[in-house]
């Protein structure tokens, strides 16, 4: 087993390249934990704040499936509170190792990966314009940024942490609000520049400004200034949260794949 990642394992991870976008974003910066054989499986924990990501092939057999339970018991127990992102099968079968093992684990969230070969303008309208961050808004923008995390079942990260997003994607010019008539701030998003995949996050609108179709109109014109830059935009999803699925396959997304969260829980 390797902890250095070569040009085969972002050739595998091509193989899955809209379930897996985010671990080729994360194994290409600094993280905790890389463990992989360069032919079956991939293992990386960028650091606490955020889910293991385990990479494996489709169909993988069971003898593949054992060797990754073993490593993530020595590293990063299922028990001890991670989580982890991972193909339904690879799910299945540590669900079923957690029962072996005296306790539970479970499917904590389904993610739906979706792209856009053509945007399509949102049918009903709204008020407000498309905000690109500047310095001067990064308070609001780390606030913003650090109230995603709760709303997609994900523990609040440090103060320090949503700072580093913010000022990142705020120097990318890469930041985004939605501004209503009034000049208030609506709902926020960023994205990660590629020039394959460019993945739109962070989707969030104030829960008092919810149901007024900003975020559509938001992430539809964050897709178009993707588009110009020649790349193809995609984005994930909660499975089970039909709203927001509807809301970006009106706008053009398609859905290109599926994987999950998985995490220990009590019986019951």
């Amino acid at each position: 087993m390797d902890t250095i990642i070569n040009d085969k394992d972002f050739e595998l991870l091509h193989q899955d390249k809209y379930t897996f976008l985010v671990l080729d974003r994360i194994l290409r910066n600094t993280t905790d934990l890389i463990l992989t054989d360069h032919k079956n499986m991939i293992i990386c924990h960028s650091n606490a704040a955020y889910p293991v990501w385990i990479w494996t092939r489709n169909n993988c057999p069971e003898t593949v499936k054992e060797e990754v339970w073993k490593l993530i018991c020595k590293h990063r127990p299922l028990d001890k509170g991670f989580k982890f992102n991972i193909k339904y099968e690879l799910a299945d079968y540590f669900i079923e190792k957690a029962e072996q093992s005296g306790f539970h684990a479970a499917i904590s969230m389904g993610l739906f990966a979706y792209d856009c070969q053509s945007a399509v303008k949102p049918e009903k309208p709204s008020d407000g314009k498309l905000y690109c961050c500047t310095p001067e808004d990064m308070e609001e923008a780390v606030s913003l940024v650090s109230a995603f995390y709760p709303e997609t079942g994900q523990e609040k990260p440090s103060y320090e942490h949503c700072l580093e997003v913010a000022q990142k994607h705020i120097d990318d010019k890469a930041l985004f609000f939605w501004k209503n008539d009034e000049e208030i701030t609506t709902a926020c998003c960023y994205y990660n520049r590629d020039p394959e995949l460019s993945s739109i996050s962070g989707v969030y609108t104030k829960p008092e400004y919810r149901r007024k179709h900003y975020a559509q109109h938001l992430v539809h014109e964050v897709t178009e200034i993707i588009q110009a830059e020649g790349s193809t935009p995609m984005l994930y999803t909660d499975a089970d949260y039909a709203a927001s699925n509807a809301c970006y396959t009106k706008i053009g997304y398609t859905l290109r794949g599926r994987l999950c969260t998985v995490a220990a829980t009590s019986q019951g």
